[in-house]
This record gives structure tokens, C-alpha cells and sequence, in this order.
């Protein structure tokens, strides 16, 4: 236990600054589920059965299915707690998956018939996980949460990302989106899930501004980067000094992956140099262009963080968990299967045996960085720092 020690150590500059990000991957939300839950039963294990992972990080940041994952920890219910225990996500998944991409509406003809359809609508209608999101997250919004989330969109009107933070919202009201229409927007993927366009209104029913929204995974597929940007902002708003090492030294970073195949090289250029555009929409039963925008996004982030943290020797205040060695179809973000669904749920058990990784800046790869440190073993410690962190602060903690 001492060897995690030295290996994840608590920053030292005035109050730790918590910050949980999660990425998107579709049914693959699964294994940050996985992670999460251990998590919290470690914090309760700690601090008491009642205690949820809200209570504990000063920002949640999620996109697409982090997205979803990040408003189920932080929305409130009506007695002002979590909506939902982090041991509850993967219920939900398991559950709601095989209706949100339900296996039938795809014929016999396999792949051929998947691209023509892909020419003239989006796979799945959403309809579902529209009126399930609604059903769920009724009226609340995003100032309502309980802790500051940042949820990444791409406004395909604007072409530009829109980042529903709550940082921002306080001082821009026109955010202040209902959390339903934040998750359908951020988890609407291309080709996938059709766009979702929805209005902000003020107290007369004026409306403020208009959205059209798709995947924030177009944008940031790994948050980490725009949360900690976030904080930044907020920091320096208040303070006349540079925040850069400041910040980043008092941070206490977990981001988590949804797994990605690239290990397993699921594409290459001899086939990719015949595609057209039918190819790159629809090879080896998946979207390359999709698994391409997101897994860069997500890879230059870890790269950026890397980097970064080592040039500030804050390396040791980062945690990154992710698995790249999954199989062709459990890195499929909608074959929602129930063989499929359980296997992932291993998946994210598997990972935590693992030994803690961190990018190797050549190859792109993770690489094993503590062989004697598990990412379990790496989850007791973050554990034990933010419970020692929220009595540092009090039980009325406030998020910075």
C-alpha cells in the first residue's frame, strides 16, 4: 500500500480541487460504471453508507455517455441527494441499452443494409432514450446540480463546441438548459442518433437562445482538458496571479475511459485507401468516421495531461484508467446484446486487476507504469484523499 502512496499523492497547495471526467463510448458507459462503484463503496466503506460520489468532487465533467453518467451522479432527487448511487448506473445500462439500440431493427442483410439506411436516417430514432431521459431527469436543470458538471456539445448551426458548465451558467443564464435536453444533445451521435435541437426561455417564455445539438465527442470525447479549462477560468477570474502550475498542482484528477480496439487494429490503410464515402461510414460493422474523431479527441487529451502534468511534476495527482485491448464487438458502442452488456461489465471488473497505466507518448498505447499498483489498489487511495479532503473541508463542504 505504501508503493500506491508514493505513486498517487495528495497535491499540497491550500485546498485540493477534485475533478472526476468520464468519457463517451455509448453501451461501453458500462465500464466507467464498473470503476465508479467501486469508488463509492470505498467512500462509504470510509465516511458511511449515505455518502455518494457528488459529495466528493468539485467537478464531474462527462461527455455522451459520460454525459448521462455525470448527470445520474449529480442530479437531485427531492430530498436533495444523488438521483442515483454510482452501484445503480450499471442497472440502468443494462436495463435501458437494448431498447435505446435495439438489435432487431437490424435486417439479416447485415452491413450492406446498415449503409443504405445510414444514407437516409440515423441508425436508431432516439426515441427511447429521449423519453427516458425526460422521464428521468424531469424538469431539473443544469444549476440545479449538485455539484459544477461540464458537459461538452457541438452546435452543427454554430460549428462550434457549446460547453454546458456550471461555472458558466452562473453567469449566463441561457445555458441553463434542462439536464434532459443537455444529455440527448451530448449523446447524439452521428449516424447513430438523430440531432436534437431544443430552446432556453426566460421567466416570460422569451426565448433566450436556440440549440442544435450533436455528440460532444465530435469536440471531447475525453472532458478531462475542458474541465480543467473550466476550472481555470473560474480560478482566475478571482486571482491576479498565473493559475497554470498553481491550479494543476492542486488538482486531483480521475479520468476514466470507456475502452477503445485500437490495439487490436481494427482498420488499416490498404482497405481505408479503397473507401468512398459508403466505406467510411460503414466498415467491420461499425462507423470508422466516428471511431476516429472520437478516439483522436481522446487520445490528444491524455497526451496534452501527460505532458503537461510531467513538465509540472504534478504527474502523481492523475489518474487515468482505460482499457485499449478490447475486442471488435465489445468496443462497439450499440450492439447491445445481453452477452454484450455482461461482457463489458467484466470488462470494467477486469480492468481494475490491472495494473495502473499511463500513455506512452510514442506509440499512443497504454503501458503499465507501477506493475505492483493496481488500478483497484489506485481507487483506495483516491478514496482515502477525498475522504480526507471533505473532513478537511467539513461535512458542508462547498465546491471550489
Amino acid at each position: 500500500m505504501e508503493r500506491a502512496r508514493s505513486f498517487l499523492q495528495s497535491p499540497t497547495y491550500d485546498n485540493v480541487i477534485t475533478v472526476l471526467s468520464i468519457d463517451g463510448g455509448g453501451i461501453r458507459g458500462i465500464i466507467p460504471g464498473t470503476i465508479l462503484s467501486c469508488l463509492e463503496s470505498e467512500l462509504q466503506r470510509l465516511d458511511g453508507e449515505e455518502v455518494r460520489i457528488a459529495d466528493y468532487f468539485d467537478v464531474i465533467a462527462g461527455t455522451s455517455t459520460g454525459g448521462l453518467v455525470t448527470a445520474m451522479l449529480t442530479a437531485p432527487n427531492e430530498n436533495g441527494r444523488p438521483l442515483f448511487a454510482a452501484k445503480d448506473i450499471n442497472d440502468f445500462y443494462l436495463k435501458h441499452c437494448p431498447k435505446i439500440f435495439p438489435q432487431d431493427c437490424i435486417p439479416i442483410f447485415g452491413g450492406a443494409a446498415e449503409t443504405i439506411r445510414s444514407l437516409v436516417g440515423p441508425k436508431y430514432d432516439g426515441k427511447y432514450l429521449s423519453n427516458l431521459l425526460k422521464e428521468t431527469l424531469g424538469e431539473l436543470r443544469l444549476s440545479q446540480t449538485l455539484t459544477n458538471v461540464v458537459i461538452p456539445t457541438f452546435d452543427i448551426k454554430l460549428l462550434q463546441p457549446t460547453i454546458f458548465s456550471s461555472y458558466e451558467v452562473r453567469k449566463n443564464s441561457s445555458l441553463d438548459a434542462l439536464l434532459s435536453d443537455i444529455c440527448t444533445g451530448t449523446s447524439a451521435a452521428p449516424t447513430y442518433l438523430p440531432a436534437h435541437t431544443f430552446e432556453t426561455k426566460d421567466s416570460n417564455g422569451q426565448v433566450i437562445r436556440e440549440f442544435n445539438l450533436i455528440d460532444g465527442a465530435v469536440a471531447a470525447n475525453n472532458p478531462t482538458l475542458v474541465a480543467m479549462n473550466e476550472v481555470s477560468k473560474d480560478i482566475n477570474s478571482g486571482s491576479r496571479f498565473s493559475v497554470t502550475k498553481r491550479t494543476y498542482g492542486r488538482c486531483l484528477v480521475v479520468s476514466l475511459g470507456t475502452g477503445t480496439p485500437k490495439a487490436h487494429d481494427k482498420y488499416n490503410a490498404v482497405e481505408a485507401a479503397k473507401w468512398g464515402v459508403l466505406g467510411w461510414l460503414s466498415s467491420h460493422h461499425s462507423t470508422p468516421l466516428v471511431d476516429i474523431f472520437t478516439q483522436a479527441s481522446s487520445d490528444l487529451v491524455d497526451f496534452y495531461l501527460s505532458t503537461l502534468l510531467q513538465a509540472l511534476d504534478s504527474q502523481n495527482h492523475y489518474l487515468r484508467i482505460q482499457d485499449d485491448t478490447l475486442a471488435e464487438t465489445v468496443s462497439s458502442i450499440d450492439i447491445a446484446t445481453e452477452e454484450n452488456l455482461n461482457e463489458l461489465v467484466k470488462v470494467g471488473e477486469a480492468l481494475l486487476k490491472k495494473p495502473v497505466t499511463r500513455v506512452n507518448l510514442e506509440t499512443g498505447l497504454q503501458e503499465p507504469c507501477h506493475d505492483d499498483v493496481t488500478n483497484e489498489v489506485a481507487i483506495e487511495r483516491v478514496a482515502e484523499i477525498l475522504s480526507r479532503e471533505r473532513k478537511t473541508r467539513g461535512e458542508d463542504r462547498k465546491a471550489i
